[in-house]
């Protein structure tokens, strides 16, 4: 995964003490000691990298540096932070600390994109459609501008039904598509019932549909209510 990162103008706005710092001292007082702005910018940025290292696809950090103008005492150690609330996605900010020689907390702009491969419709998709390869096309985005619905692996989508209409080039979302079901409502179904070194089978009739995996009830022969998980090929599969 390739990282980039890229320092942006100053955003930060000067202290007033700061600045009634510098003009006590003159120039070459408050230079002497005055913390260097992109040092401090310098461990926002390695900081943001290290905590994005295990984000997808390609990621690129922006990172705000401080005003010029902002007269910070010079500091031993520089402590970068992540704000409470904060999350490196998107637009997020940064702490940079101070302890000794002097106490002081500055926070720094931050944008991280992230950039991979989603799936979008490759044809205009009508409801009832059940998803094929041929259905699907990877487009790059950036994740961080982005729905948490949208799709990236064709797996977790495939056989699935289109709910509404899609257009060609639209990102397909999983709140846009329904599993299929492979048990109907008033179907015969086989009820297979396993434990330890058993399997019994019997007919029944479904209560409901259900799509692989779900939960679905089914009243047998003589009238018993039995729950199991729906299988393909009309299973219910009841597990003791």
């Amino acid at each position: 995964m390739k990282r980039t990162s890229i320092f942006r103008r100053p955003l930060a706005r000067p202290g007033m003490a700061g600045l009634a710092l510098a003009l006590a001292l003159g120039p070459a007082g408050a230079e002497a000691l005055r913390q260097a702005p992109g040092a401090v910018a310098q461990a926002a940025q390695e900081f943001v990298l290290r905590q994005t290292q295990s984000l997808p696809g390609r990621v690129s950090v922006q990172v705000g540096g401080l005003d010029e103008r902002l007269i910070l005492p010079a500091c031993g150690v520089l402590e970068p932070f992540l704000p409470p609330g904060q999350r490196l996605w998107g637009n997020a900010s940064v702490g940079v600390r101070c302890t000794a020689p002097s106490a002081w907390t500055v926070y720094l702009p931050v944008t991280v994109r992230v950039e991979a491969q989603v799936l979008a419709a490759a044809r205009p998709l009508a409801p009832g459609t059940q998803l094929s390869e041929a259905d699907l096309t990877p487009v790059a985005a950036d994740l961080t501008q982005l729905s948490a619905a949208v799709v990236s692996d064709p797996r977790d989508i495939l056989g699935k039904t289109v709910a509404a209409p899609i257009a060609a080039g639209q990102l397909l979302r999983s709140d846009q598509l329904k599993a299929t079901p492979v048990v109907m409502q008033g179907q015969t179904v086989k009820v297979i019932a396993r434990g330890r070194g058993f399997s019994v089978s019997a007919e029944g009739r479904s209560l409901s549909s259900a799509a692989e995996g779900q939960l679905v009830q089914v009243r047998l022969a003589g009238g018993q209510l039995v729950s199991g998980i729906a299988r393909p090929g009309a299973v219910v599969e009841v597990t003791h």
